[in-house]
């Protein structure tokens, strides 16, 4: 187990630092364990566990890939009760694996991440935190995500406004929206969950759309208890429907991403549309000019219903400004509300730049990526020996589940890891050329493919416009690429210096 060094130098020294407790960190953890691995440190900024499934507590949050999917292929759960999990229930999950696999006693909780340092003379991480402990190891690895810095719009005037003002990812549920008359902004993922459940209750929502999204219907329903005893009893029928479940969403791929099957689905999604919404002009407002899958698609079948409400106005001219007690939108039409939410997402392509990451030579990761993020695999940068990311640049997915993805690297990161814990190789830095060669290979599928083409902006691009977040193809090609390390891809050395 770790050690602390000392009361004073509220420090302590480990093999491996791991940040966050989602299904990346927390399932880093779980593999190191279950190699015999001990020697290991989470942190975790909260004073409890489960990352993305921990903060968002907002009303009508679940997940958009089927349950049988979302969960780790070791730790599959039988008990799943619908067949796209709520919040709950992922959050439960995550719990459970965290005790069945006897890892929250290496959990440091309330301990906030802030950047780190390369001893190359010693070949350690230096972790420093927001309370000045310090935590130092042989290797750092980052499961902190993407969807956690929440974004915030720039509304003028938006300081004085004296009513309730808060992000979907920090929900305040001691507010009451019970008859009170609420501006939402933004319609992303997030949105088009909450929308409908709010609208139920408040006198009056006004919904400040952007762009809207391609939308199809989510086909939830409960799952029988019947199949959930027969996966209990059987989980060979319950791996023989996620393996189905997995080649399903593997043929998304063609029908969403591909720019002229996609057409298809656009089409779907435009009769969904017709079908849902009553009003000619609302119908024209939510119907998207652009190609299906350059942004997220979402999954929801009931917010284009929300809007047939008569207390939901859905606005289209943009905010103004923001008074005292209303919002002013662009066509001078002032709004009186009681509450702001944004639904406005997270903070993606920059997710890292508040963080002070220094390696080889004093480079820091902010310098390594001045031009976009990019990583070998998502998950190694070169110059940051003994570094890796869980889910990094280009390993995001939108026709599967990124939890696939998130194995695949840890099962990569754990090949790596095991040298470095005990004590065969001291340090492991992938080479700057098999790096340039992999992103030269992965921008230029990208560039041909719907994200870079279709006609929009979106958080899967950067300041510069190009993809720093998709993986650009099948997921069992990436698996395939990362079921080991080739030593060949890295500079290496050794325990005695070579």
């Amino acid at each position: 187990m770790a050690q602390r060094q000392s009361k004073d130098q509220r420090s302590y020294r480990t093999s491996v630092v791991i940040v966050g407790t989602g299904f990346s960190g927390l399932g880093m953890a779980i593999k190191l364990k279950q190699a015999g691995i001990e020697d290991f440190i989470v942190l975790e900024k909260a004073e409890d566990l489960g990352g993305t499934w921990r903060d968002n507590t907002y009303p009508g949050c679940a997940c958009d890939v089927p349950s049988l999917m979302y969960s780790f292929s070791f730790e599959q759960n039988p008990n799943w009760s619908r067949i796209f999990a709520k919040q709950g229930e992922i959050s439960d999950y995550l719990q459970h694996c965290a005790d069945k696999y006897r890892v929250r006693d290496h959990i440091h909780y309330g301990v906030e991440f802030s950047g780190a340092e390369y001893d190359e003379a010693a070949q350690t991480w230096r972790v420093s935190t927001a309370d000045g402990t310090e935590y130092v190891g042989k290797a750092l690895v980052s499961g902190v995500g993407a969807l956690h810095i929440p974004s915030y719009p720039e509304l003028p005037g938006v300081q004085d406004f004296e009513g309730e003002v808060f992000h979907s990812a920090e929900w305040n549920h001691d507010f009451d929206l019970e008859g009170k008359r609420v501006a939402v902004v933004g319609t992303g993922a997030s949105a088009i969950q909450f929308v409908p459940q709010i609208a139920k209750k408040v006198a009056k929502l006004h919904l400040f759309q952007r762009t809207p999204p391609w939308i199809q219907p989510k086909p939830d329903r409960p799952v029988p208890e019947a199949l959930q005893r027969l996966f209990r009893r059987v989980p060979l029928v319950q791996r023989a429907a996620r393996a189905a479940l997995y080649w399903t969403l593997e043929a998304r791929y063609f029908a969403v991403f591909n720019k002229h099957l996609g057409k298809l689905s656009e089409h779907l999604s435009k009769r969904y549309i017709r079908k849902a919404v009553k009003d000619p002009e609302v119908r024209a407002a939510v119907t998207p000019d652009y190609s299906m899958g350059c942004k997220r698609i979402l999954l929801s079948s009931d917010y284009y219903p929300a809007l047939n409400r008569s207390n939901v106005d859905l606005v289209t001219s943009g905010v103004a400004e923001v008074r005292k007690n209303s919002v002013v939108t662009g066509d001078g039409q002032e709004h009186p509300v009681d509450a702001i939410i944004y639904g406005t997402g997270f903070h993606v392509t920059d997710a890292f730049d508040h963080l002070t990451i220094v390696g080889r030579d004093g480079r820091k990761l902010q310098d390594a990526w001045r031009n976009g993020m990019e990583a070998y695999l998502g998950v190694a940068v070169s110059g940051f020996p003994n570094l890796f990311f869980l889910l990094g640049p280009n390993t995001g997915l939108g026709h599967n589940s990124v939890v696939f993805m998130i194995e695949s690297q840890l099962n990569y990161v754990l090949g790596a890891l095991r040298g470095i814990c005990r004590g065969k190789v001291a340090q492991l830095d992938v080479r700057q050329s098999v790096q340039d060669d992999f992103n030269s290979e992965i921008q230029s599928e990208l560039g041909d493919a719907v994200w870079s083409a279709g006609g929009c902006r979106s958080w899967y691009l950067d300041e510069n416009g190009v993809n720093r977040t998709i993986w650009p193809g099948f997921t069992w090609k990436y698996w395939l690429r990362t079921r080991k390390v080739d030593p060949a891809d890295f500079e290496i050395t050794t325990a005695r210096g070579r």
